[in-house]
C-alpha cells in the first residue's frame, strides 16, 4: 500500500477524533460533550424583566452624579429630590447656573428646565426607551455571567420576545440546588454606599417614608429589624465595582472585599475624607448591610461588606456582585423540573435511531457498492467520531436535535460517496480505465456534492445564528457534519483509493471493488 498526502490527511483525522471522542465514551479525564437539559434534565425558567426599574435607577444614578458635580466644583443647591421619574434642586447661587446648565447639556439624554433657581431635571423618551432595552440585554449577559462563574455547564441564557428571558439549566436535580440557582439569577446584587442622616436617625422609629420623604431620605432596615435613616441619593452604587471576593474577617466570619474603579475610588475617597467621625451605610438590595462609623479618609477605592454572611451565601453574593447587578430586577412567570428518567428515554431512543440508521447504512453499501462502499463506510465511522471529538474538544452542549442532526449527518455523509461511486460506475461502463473513472469520478462529483453541502451549510448558520437552544443543538451538529464528511468522505476515501490502486488494477475484478460487472 503506497501512502499519499490524502491518506496521511485522512488517518491523522481519524485518530485525533478517536482520541477527542474517549473522553466522552469512556467518562475519563479529557475535554467532553455535555448534555443539554432535555437529555440530563435540568431546571427550565421564564423570566419577566421589570424595566421600568432600570429607568428609576438611572435617574438615581444621574442625582448622584449632580450631587457630586455640585460638591466638585463648590456649587451650592439645596433639595435634591428623586421623585416619579424626575429630579429636582435648587440653585443657592445664580451665578452658578451656567455651569450647571453646561454640565446637564453635556449629559446623554437628560433634558431640563428651569423655574427660576429650580432645575427640574428627567430623560428624554428616546433614552427611556434605550435604557428598557439595555435592561433587558444586560440581564441576559449579566445572568450568563453568574451562572458561568457558578461553574455550571453550558446553561442557556437567552431573550426570548420583547421583555422576556429564557434559562435552561442542565443537571439541576434537587430542590435545594434549584432554590440556590433561583436566588442568583433573581439577586439585584445593587449595592450601594449611603450616608445615614445623623441629624434624625434618633427618631427614626418615630417616623414614617412620608416624613423621611420630606428630608429627602429613605428608611431602610438591616437583617435584624433595626431601622436606618439615610440619605436617598447614594454616595456611590455597584456599577463602580471592578472586583469582589470572599474573605474573613478577625472573628474567621465571610466578609466581601470589594474594589472599586477609578471614578468610585475618587468619590469614595472625598467622601470619607470631608465625613470623619460620620457613618456610612453598606445597602445591598435595600438592606443595611453595615452602617460603620468613618474613623478616617478611605482611599484605594476598596471596601468591606460584613453581615453575618454564611460562605455558601458570601461567595453567592460575591458572584453577583462580580457579574454585575441586574439594573431592572426580574421575576419568575415559569418553572419546569424536567426529570433526568426523560433524558435517559431520550438518549436511549435516539442511541437506537443512530446506531440503527448507522448499521442499515453500512449494510446497504457494502452489498450494493462492495469493497467502494466499505471504504464509504470507513470514512462514516471516521465522521462520526470527528464530530463526536470537535463537540467535545469545544465542550458543546449535546441536545435531543442535536443528536436527530447526528443521525441526519450520517445520511448525508454517505451521500457523497454515493454520487462519487456513481460517477465512477458510470466512467467504468463506458470502459475508462479504472485509475482514470476514479480522478474522473471525484472531479465530475464534486460540483453536485459542494452545492449540496454549502446550501445546507448556509442554512445550518442562518439557524444557530437566529436559534435558541435546541435549534443551536441542531444546526450546530449539522455544521460539524457537513465540513467533517467534505474532510472524510471526499478526501479520506480518494486517498484510501489512492494508496489501493495496484490492487485495483492488479484484480480487475470489478464486482468485487464496485458492485458492477462490465
Amino acid at each position: 500500500m503506497k501512502l499519499n498526502y490524502r491518506l496521511i490527511i485522512f488517518i491523522a483525522v481519524f485518530f485525533a477524533g478517536v482520541a477527542l471522542s474517549l473522553p466522552t465514551f469512556l467518562g475519563i479525564n479529557g475535554p467532553k460533550i455535555t448534555l443539554g437539559l432535555d437529555l440530563q434534565g435540568g431546571l427550565h425558567m421564564l423570566l419577566g424583566v421589570d424595566t421600568d426599574k432600570a429607568v428609576a435607577s438611572k435617574v438615581k444614578s444621574i442625582a448622584s452624579s449632580i450631587k457630586y458635580f455640585a460638591e466638585d466644583n463648590d456649587i451650592l443647591i439645596d433639595e435634591l429630590r428623586v421623585k416619579d421619574n424626575k429630579i429636582t434642586f435648587k440653585l443657592l447661587d445664580e451665578d452658578d447656573a451656567k455651569k450647571m446648565d453646561e454640565f446637564l447639556k453635556s449629559q446623554k439624554g437628560l433634558t431640563f428646565k428651569k423655574e427660576g433657581l429650580t432645575y427640574i431635571v428627567s430623560l428624554t423618551p428616546q433614552e427611556i426607551e434605550s435604557i428598557k432595552e439595555y435592561a433587558i440585554k444586560q440581564a441576559v449577559d449579566t445572568i450568563r455571567n453568574r451562572l458561568d462563574q457558578f461553574g455550571l455547564a453550558e446553561p442557556t441564557v437567552a431573550k426570548q420576545g420583547k421583555d422576556k428571558i429564557l434559562v435552561e439549566v442542565p443537571g439541576i436535580k434537587t430542590p435545594a440546588q434549584e432554590q440556590r440557582i433561583r436566588k442568583l439569577i433573581a439577586k439585584a446584587a445593587h449595592l450601594q454606599l449611603m450616608a445615614v442622616d445623623e441629624d434624625r436617625q434618633a427618631r427614626v422609629n418615630q417616623m414614617t417614608p412620608q416624613e423621611a420623604a420630606q428630608y429627602g431620605d429613605v428608611i431602610l432596615k438591616d437583617r435584624h429589624g433595626r431601622k436606618y435613616l439615610v440619605k436617598e441619593i447614594p454616595i456611590l452604587d455597584g456599577s463602580m465595582i471592578t472586583d469582589a471576593r470572599v474573605a474573613f474577617d478577625q472573628n474567621n466570619q465571610p466578609v466581601i472585599n470589594f474594589t472599586l474603579n477609578s471614578e468610585g475610588a475618587k468619590i469614595f475617597g472625598d467622601f470619607t475624607a470631608k465625613n470623619v467621625g460620620k457613618r456610612l451605610a453598606v445597602v445591598l438590595d435595600n438592606v443595611v448591610y453595615s452602617a460603620p462609623v468613618i474613623r478616617e479618609r478611605i482611599g484605594g477605592g476598596s471596601g468591606q461588606i460584613s453581615g453575618g454572611f454564611s460562605v455558601e451565601e458570601a461567595h453567592d453574593v460575591a458572584i453577583a456582585l462580580r457579574s454585575g447587578a441586574l439594573l431592572a430586577p426580574v421575576y419568575l412567570e415559569e418553572k419546569r423540573s424536567v426529570g433526568p428518567s426523560l433524558g435517559a428515554d431520550s438518549i436511549r431512543s435516539s442511541f437506537l435511531a443512530l446506531i440503527s440508521g448507522f448499521v442499515l447504512v453500512v449494510i446497504f453499501m457494502a452489498w450494493y457498492y462492495g469493497i467502494a462502499g466499505i471504504i464509504a463506510d470507513i470514512a462514516l465511522v471516521a465522521n462520526l467520531f470527528l464530530i463526536i471529538g470537535i463537540m467535545a474538544l469545544f465542550g458543546a452542549t449535546l441536545t435531543l436535535p442535536g443528536m436527530a442532526g447526528i443521525v441526519l449527518t450520517v445520511g448525508m455523509a454517505v451521500d457523497a460517496n454515493v454520487i462519487i461511486n456513481e460517477r465512477i460506475r458510470e466512467l467504468l461502463r463506458q470502459g475508462v480505465s479504472v485509475r482514470k473513472a476514479i480522478e474522473q469520478g471525484y472531479k465530475n462529483a464534486m460540483s453536485a456534492i459542494l452545492d449540496a453541502n454549502i446550501t445546507t451549510l448556509i442554512a445550518a448558520v442562518v439557524l444557530y445564528a437566529y436559534g435558541t437552544g435546541p435549534i443551536k443543538g441542531f444546526a450546530l451538529t449539522i455544521s460539524i457534519g457537513i465540513l467533517a464528511s467534505m474532510l472524510t468522505a471526499i478526501v479520506g476515501t480518494h486517498g484510501i483509493y489512492e494508496a489501493l490502486m495496484p490492487y485495483i488494477e492488479k484484480s480487475k475484478d470489478l464486482k468485487k471493488w464496485f458492485g458492477i460487472e462490465v
